[in-house]
């Protein structure tokens, strides 16, 4: 399936997604990409000034919907200061028609949301970071200056803090 101009209007900015997705899951907000990691991975290695967020979560994880709020805000209050969050879904197969959009939809996400459909974790889980066991919440954080892994759940506070961090490099 081609990206399409809704793809980018709806979603967010999918300029990294050099090919096409292997599908998409349709919602009221717009198709998300279901990419392989290969097609995911180019948004790892984004230059320029951005502080890119990568989430890592599932609609399953508790502690991931917790913090979802949280990356919202973020996104919502730093965009106009060059910060960018990317919500990655691990979520199954038999779950992107039943439950991803109309998840996405109750709580109100507005960031971009991509699915990660790749079952070779062990193969692409140190390619994200040497540091993660796998477990999620995960988010990848990175700048022109910096690149932090945290295997952890956030809180407003806490996110907050260190994306200010980020932005004070």
């Amino acid at each position: 399936m081609l990206l399409t101009g809704k793809l980018y209007a709806q979603q967010g900015d999918f300029s990294w997604l050099t090919g096409s997705p292997k599908t998409t899951v349709e919602t009221v907000s717009g198709p998300i990409p279901v990419l392989a990691f290969e097609e995911l991975e180019p948004l790892f290695h984004q230059e320029g000034t951005q502080v890119r967020i990568i989430n890592f979560w599932a609609t399953w994880c508790a502690p991931c919907i917790a913090e979802l709020p949280f990356f919202e805000k973020i996104r919502r209050e730093y965009a106009d200061r060059g910060v960018e969050v990317t919500l990655v879904s691990l979520d199954m197969p038999s779950m992107w028609e039943k439950r991803l959009p109309a998840f996405i939809e109750k709580r109100g996400i507005e960031s971009p949301v991509v699915v990660l459909d790749d079952p070779r974790q062990n193969d692409w889980i140190p390619r994200v970071s040497q540091e993660w066991s796998g477990a999620i919440p995960a988010t990848l954080i990175y700048s022109a200056n910096r690149r932090e892994f945290y295997e952890q759940t956030f809180d407003g506070p806490q996110l907050e803090s260190v994306v200010q961090s980020f932005l004070n490099d």
